[in-house]
């Protein structure tokens, strides 16, 4: 039975953050980190004090895992980015409440001595002789360690302390990966039985030394069991200062999810039961599975619940059923078909996400080449009078400040200039729409026909269509680039207005026109005859969109975490030999374009250049790779663990510097064949909307949320058959209590294959106490 840990989260926004720049701005952005390791940073939010970042990470985690870090930095093109604060979350703080963090935190100043990383590595023994108790402390190395000084690294020395004795290692220069290899003994004095520190500084001729870290280990636990192995540095003792909120405060959402894999046939009735309440749904559906899960998740729950289902059913080749099944019951309850699938249901939800993970690639293709030219081009436009500023568009007019009607017609034109390539773009897209979308949309405008075939409602067809995929798509992502990766950063404050009027547009085309001249955004009618003009393609468009053949789905379950000829990430790298003697110069590194699949790594100088790949004939070398930023940094460090993940031949050490001048930069060893000083992390990896499946960890996900309406269905279980029913009700006379009598059957059933996963689940649990305590018995 496998474990798996992750945290979801979401850095929302700050809020009254301190100016750090001349300005009186500041460019904020957000690292975060997990046990001083960087695993995500957020985009810059340029001249702003209170930055919406709105970005979404599910991080997969060891299941050790202490704290959780946030730090605001100000980004600054010269010199080194203004730190402003952080705040930390500690694993306890985040399992407290089992719906996990959602709120305003203040953030906290950020104490040099509290800033610690890496780890140390000791061997300890307590003798006795005829002058009583002496330890001896073996300082072996030390890894990963903070950055003290200027160049990048510390001048690193232990110092060991045992009641009131202390003794120290010698200095190991420019290193974070230093290698001791010294024994200190020290002599027992009468007392009380003193604890054992051993505290890691940096030293520094001018000045204080930089402390780098601290562990403990009480007498008890020199006693029972001498410590023997690497042990985590933390800062010294202290409380986290709360600035009191004259730092600013981010929003965030956080919540931490562990539980226990079971092999795949545990799980495979509770599939059968959802498969086949999809293909063969009953009229009365209220107890399968899915009308469980329907009816207890809300909110950011079921946003989680709808993404594990449509991977589940993807795995199974299902999604288009599925989706059918679901849109078809929101259908039956809807009684306005003006207001169908405006909601947050499962099914507005379930189509949301089975959109971002079938069409990502589509989008990008549709949409980048405008978002690009609207960041570079970076154009004022403005059509709303209240908000223009005459001054900012200036540049319009060289005869002196623009009046509002010539700013208007620009204005115009300039949206007018990037709306005609959107919806170009978009209505001649029906051959790169992946055809698993154009099967859900075929079925959703069949049903929608047959459940409102009256002639005043023939919009509706095409509207329920639009609404996804422009409501919820194509207009959403125009808006913000960054969080559907369409763009690499936060739009600044005048583009960020630029995509809100061009989403507003897009939003007007996919309501096709039915709300232009009404509510309170009068100002926008400039634009109503270019989307007029642009609806009556966007009709045709829909009619060639669900105009598909049926045909079998892409899909099938693997447990594999990445298809091997599946590319797991590409973009551009920048790339060097090693070189056996000097420096590399930055004319050293070539840009080349790079393929990550789980078989190879390759690349070549363009993306539609010669493939260049290894055979693994030959000796080995070492390549350097460097990324554009640190972002893109931590997402190809994911995308490589990921890819990595089956091979079992990974190392699990490896040297972060470079063989120069006859030793490694990192950790000074002379020898090249040297083991790794520092550890291999081959734990975190960030989640992605193109990750593969893994339908074990999907079901067990939909397997806890049933648990929460397990007495809900056993209420239905004892539920007595309305015998009462009449023939009006719905059916002929006497099927009433057939029918509820078949649900209280399959409510049964559903309770029966909860209850063997329960089962399951503790037996898997036993047999895991039962060789820990084996283990544990041995231990001399």
């Amino acid at each position: 039975m496998a474990k798996s840990s992750s945290l979801n989260i979401r850095v929302v926004e700050g809020r009254a953050l301190p100016a750090k720049d001349v300005s009186g701005s500041s460019d904020p952005y957000c690292l975060v980190k997990v046990d001083d390791e960087v695993v995500a940073r957020t985009a810059t939010v340029w001249r702003s004090l209170s930055p919406f970042w709105g970005e979404e990470y599910t991080v997969h985690l060891p299941l050790d895992f202490h704290h959780l870090a946030f730090y605001v930095l100000d980004e600054d093109t010269v010199g080194h980015d203004d730190i402003i604060g952080k705040i930390s979350l500690s694993r306890d703080a985040i399992v407290a409440d089992p719906r996990g963090i959602d709120s305003w935190i203040n953030l906290s100043r950020v104490d040099p001595d509290a800033e610690v990383q890496g780890e140390v590595r000791l061997a300890v023994q307590v003798q006795e002789d005829v002058r009583g108790r002496r330890l001896r402390c073996h300082v072996l190395q030390a890894r990963d360690l903070a950055p003290r000084d200027i160049s990048g690294t510390s001048d690193p020395f232990a110092r060991v302390f045992w009641g009131s004795q202390s003794v120290e290692t010698s200095t190991i220069k420019k290193t974070r990966f230093p290698y001791w290899d010294e024994v200190l003994e020290l002599q027992e004095t009468p007392g009380a039985p003193a604890p054992l520190r051993v505290e890691l500084w940096d030293w520094d001729m001018v000045g204080k030394n930089d402390f780098l870290g601290m562990v403990e280990f009480s007498p008890q636990a020199l006693r029972q069991k001498p410590p023997d192995g690497w042990f985590r540095l933390l800062p010294f003792p202290g409380a986290q200062e709360d600035a009191g909120g004259s730092l600013g405060a981010l929003r965030l959402k956080v919540r931490l999810t562990e539980d226990r894999i079971l092999p795949s046939p545990y799980y495979q009735p509770l599939m059968r039961l959802l498969v086949e309440s999809v293909l063969r749904p009953s009229e009365e559906d209220v107890t399968s599975p899915l009308a469980i899960l329907e009816e207890l998740t809300l909110g950011d729950c079921r946003q989680d619940l709808a993404t594990k289902l449509v991977k589940l059913f993807l795995g199974q080749g299902l999604a288009v059923p599925f989706l059918d099944y679901l849109t078809r019951r929101e259908m039956a309850r809807t009684a306005d078909p003006n207001t169908l699938f405006r909601s947050n249901s499962l099914a507005s939800k379930s189509m949301e996400q089975f959109m971002k993970l079938v069409g990502m690639r589509y989008l990008h293709e549709v949409l980048k080449p405008v978002i690009s030219r609207v960041f570079e081009e970076k154009k004022y436009m403005e059509l709303d009078p209240c908000k223009m500023d005459l001054g900012r568009a200036r540049r319009i007019s060289f005869k002196g400040t623009a009046s509002e009607e010539q700013v208007r017609e620009t204005s115009l034109g300039l949206l007018t200039g990037y709306l005609g390539p959107i919806v170009d773009a978009i209505v001649g897209s029906v051959g790169r729409c992946p055809p698993t979308m154009r099967l859900v949309f075929k079925q959703l405008h069949q049903g929608v026909g047959e459940y409102f075939p009256q002639a005043e409602h023939q919009d509706v067809r095409y509207l329920a269509i639009s609404g996804f995929l422009f409501l919820r798509f194509f207009a959403p992502a125009v808006l913000t680039p960054k969080l559907f990766d369409v763009w690499d950063q936060h739009a600044d404050p005048q583009t960020s207005r630029s995509l809100l009027l061009l989403a507003k547009a897009v939003q007007s085309i996919g309501n096709l026109g039915q709300q232009l001249g009404q509510g309170k955004e009068l100002w926008m009618a400039p634009l109503h005859p270019f989307l007029l003009q642009s609806i009556s393609r966007v009709r045709d468009f829909l009619d060639q969109l669900v105009d598909v053949e049926e045909g079998e789905e892409a899909g099938g379950s693997s447990r594999a975490l990445v298809s091997p000829s599946a590319t797991v990430r590409e973009g551009y790298l920048l790339k060097r030999k090693e070189e056996p003697a000097g420096l590399a110069t930055r004319f050293a590194f070539k840009k080349r374009y790079f393929w990550l699949s789980g078989e190879s790594l390759s690349y070549s100088k363009s993306t539609e250049g010669q493939v260049v790949t290894r055979d693994g004939s030959g000796p080995l070398h070492t390549t350097y790779l460097q990324c554009k930023n640190l972002n893109d940094l931590n997402q190809w460090l994911s995308a490589l663990r990921k890819a990595s993940a089956p091979n079992q031949d990974k190392l699990s050490a490896c040297h972060p510097g470079a063989f120069r001048s006859a030793r490694w930069t990192c950790c000074l060893q002379t020898e090249r064949s040297a083991p790794g000083c520092s550890r291999t992390h081959s734990a975190v990896t960030l989640g992605d909307w193109s990750d593969p499946l893994d339908p074990d960890a999907e079901m067990q996900t939909v397997y806890r949320q049933l648990l929460l309406g397990r007495d809900q269905l056993r209420m239905k279980v004892l539920e007595e058959p309305n015998v009462d029913a009449t023939p009006e009700a719905g059916m002929g006379k006497g099927s009433c209590p057939a029918v509820g009598a078949q649900q209280r059957a399959a409510a049964a059933h559903l309770l029966e294959v909860l209850s063997d996963l329960d089962r399951a689940h503790e037996e898997f649990q036993l047999q895991e106490q039962g060789r820990s305590t084996l283990s544990h018995s041995r231990v001399p």
